[in-house]
């Protein structure tokens, strides 16, 4: 049971880990801690009450005060970030002893060790503003979704963000190999069939392969053809954790797990060719789309069809325009191993995805 008192949630510096700090005498509930702490990739400082002139009281990014020390702390200094863990579930009294202490949450094990696991890895983590995440889809098929969004990655990269590209599309043929790193050494997504609950956001970028500046998440040549969905719940969050941007390549079928990836979004882009039937089928993806995601915007790829123009298709589409995607000569003709979409920086293609990126981090509140 967890259980939340009055106040916000401890301030953490962006990117700087911290290390948690113990206070308690109760030997089994400092193994559980301690315990927790490990499974967290945590080490914490360990007392038995606060300590002396304040050293570690005010700086650690989280107190966890076992119930026994709760008359111990409440002569020291109020601060956020302080937890009061207990065991007894029927006591009364914890909430007052919490608030006499300022503790911010009451968390009883062992019910809340999930959540505690978390909070913890948080503090491990350094976790600060969660990455800017982009969905991109097709309107039909052979729009251009998969060839956008490793421009789009391969942009935010160039910009000096951390960037993760994440290939949700297990039949696309797989993402690494439109970035020229099919044979790169790295993990790909069978390897994370079986994650649950909360994967390390560290661990995670270490374990992708690097291409271009960025890391990439995409499939192997095997057979495996999905994921389970509390997995691309637990990897994407774990991406989104790390700050930077997100660019996830979407299939036009929408699953369970394609459902766990839709709700991590902050946007969606919708790549319609400028052809009626294209924008009737787009009308449909993006109807799905809409009851997942807020935020849903069209870019709309010439060849315009007669009577059609960018403006027209978002209208028709009730979609707000994100622009006019170009088309890039040289990705139309077979590939020779050479740049992956958006290399050059003075492409159409790669001028599109900055402004894309320009617009779009100023509206989510500044460079991420």
């Amino acid at each position: 049971m967890t259980g939340t008192v009055t106040h916000d949630p401890p301030p953490t510096a962006e990117g700087r880990p911290g290390r948690p700090l113990i206070v308690t005498e109760d030997a089994g509930l400092l193994d559980d801690l301690l315990r927790l702490c490990a499974a967290a990739g945590a080490t914490p400082e360990v007392r038995h009450g606060v300590p002396e002139h304040g050293d570690g009281w005010e700086d650690a990014p989280l107190v966890l005060v076992g119930d026994d020390a709760a008359r111990r702390v409440r002569g020291a200094a109020r601060r956020r970030g302080v937890v009061l863990v207990g065991r007894d579930q029927d006591d009364p009294g914890v909430w007052k002893r919490a608030v006499r202490i300022g503790a911010d949450h009451v968390l009883m094990l062992p019910d809340g060790e999930q959540w505690l696991v978390d909070r913890i890895a948080d503090v491990a983590e350094g976790v600060g503003r969660p990455a800017l995440t982009v969905g991109v889809i097709g309107g039909r098929g052979g729009a251009g979704a998969s060839t956008l969004a490793c421009a789009l990655a391969v942009t935010s990269a160039r910009e000096g963000l951390r960037t993760l590209l994440v290939d949700a599309d297990p039949l696309g043929g797989g993402l690494d190999v439109l970035l020229g790193g099919e044979s790169a050494d790295g993990l790909r997504w069978p390897a994370f069939a079986a994650s649950r609950g909360r994967v390390g956001g560290g661990a995670l970028e270490e374990s992708l392969p690097e291409l271009h500046a960025l890391r990439v998440l995409s499939w192997d040549r095997g057979d495996c053809v999905a994921v389970p969905p509390p997995a691309v719940r637990a990897v994407l969050a774990a991406a989104r954790r790390r700050g930077g941007t997100v660019v996830v390549d979407l299939p036009r079928r929408l699953d369970d797990g394609v459902a766990e990836a839709l709700a991590q979004l902050d946007l969606a882009l919708l790549v319609v060719p400028a052809e009626l039937r294209a924008v009737a089928a787009a009308g449909r993806v993006a109807s799905a789309l809409g009851m997942v995601v807020r935020d849903v915007r069209v870019a709309v790829r010439g060849p315009y069809a007669p009577g059609l123009d960018d403006q027209a298709v978002a209208r028709l589409l009730d979609l707000p325009l994100a622009g006019e995607l170009p088309v890039e000569p040289a990705l139309l003709r077979p590939r020779t191993g050479a740049k992956p979409p958006g290399a050059g920086a003075h492409s159409p293609l790669a001028r599109f995805c900055a402004d894309f990126w320009e617009r779009a981090l100023v509206e989510a509140g500044g460079t991420r």
